[in-house]
């Protein structure tokens, strides 16, 4: 008799159903399909960008800066070129740029800046040339904008301007976080650099109160994925997964590896502060975007929120 009450609380689904159910099955595998495609697309556009007009401007920038300097002065990738992050329009071409048996390796960083915008300016008269907390932004007519960031070479890394107080920091080691990148995107099959460019490139649209840093993100994408073997493989996954951890990972302060700070995050405050509760209001926001869309099987709502509409 159990049996049959059982029979009598779920009777079997009707053709029609069971043809409804397939078809929602069909419909839904092929919205996956498009979407990770689309979002593979995506990875593909803006992980391209202007080698030769880049390393044109920094040849340039060279030249201006060896002149009249005693010493040797060279440029090294320091930003999101170095952790091959970098998104044409979005990210800043950070430069670290190494002062070596110089008069200038006993001078204070603000007059390091001074001097490189007279010397930039020199030799590029028409160029927007401006002096930042801690670089020198360079804006080029091509669209590019360089930050070159003054550096003292010390055995074990380099010091820089510490924000605010005209002195150079303890000595940071840059190379050691792109080091941890690297090996995190090889182990998610080279996917995780190309997420980053996505998500730096819908951070770029929101308000700026409600943007994190490029490194914050990177550092975020590192811990979220530092374990592939738990965490998605699909295009679409990944983006998804990325946001969820990132919901729960903002309302904390993450360590700094290159010695640079305490944390990669102090600009948001102590842990679960407003400004993080902010940060993580935004991830949950589109999160719940993309669950409307997954279920509505719409990749036109996915592509306004992978463009930050």
């Amino acid at each position: 008799m159990g049996g049959s009450r059982g029979n009598y609380n779920n009777p079997p689904k009707t053709l029609k159903q069971l043809e409804q159910e397939k078809e929602n099955r069909i419909n839904h595998e092929k919205f996956d399909a498009d979407l990770n495609q689309y979002i593979k697309e995506q990875f593909q556009r803006i992980n391209s960008r202007d080698v030769e007009g880049i390393n044109k401007h920094l040849e340039t920038l060279k030249n201006a800066l060896e002149k009249d300097i005693e010493g040797f002065v060279d440029l090294k990738f320091g930003g999101s070129v170095n952790k091959s992050t970098y998104s044409t329009g979005i990210s800043d071409v950070d430069m670290l740029v190494q002062i070596n048996n110089c008069q200038l390796s006993t001078a204070k960083p603000n007059e390091v800046l001074q001097l490189f915008k007279e010397q930039v300016q020199k030799r590029l008269p028409k160029t927007d040339v401006k002096i930042g907390k801690l670089a020198l932004t360079v804006k080029f007519a091509s669209g590019h904008e360089i930050q070159l960031l003054p550096s003292i070479k010390t055995e074990t890394g380099y010091r820089i301007p510490r924000p605010g107080e005209n002195k150079w920091s303890n000595t940071i080691r840059p190379n050691k976080f792109a080091e941890k990148l690297t090996n995190v995107n090889k182990a998610n099959s080279n996917k995780l650099v190309p997420l980053i460019k996505l998500m730096k490139n819908i951070n770029s649209t929101l308000p700026k109160h409600r943007q994190l840093s490029g490194y914050h993100l990177e550092s975020l994408a590192i811990d979220a994925f530092k374990n592939p073997a738990n965490t998605p493989k699909t295009y679409k996954g990944m983006v998804e997964h990325f946001c969820r951890h990132a919901e729960r990972a903002v309302l904390n302060p993450i360590t700094d590896s290159t010695g640079q700070s305490v944390h990669v995050d102090t600009y948001l405050g102590n842990a679960k502060s407003p400004e993080r509760q902010r940060a993580s209001n935004t991830f949950k926001q589109v999160l719940k975007r993309m669950e409307i869309a997954n279920r509505a099987n719409s990749l036109d709502a996915w592509k306004e929120i992978l463009s930050g509409k």
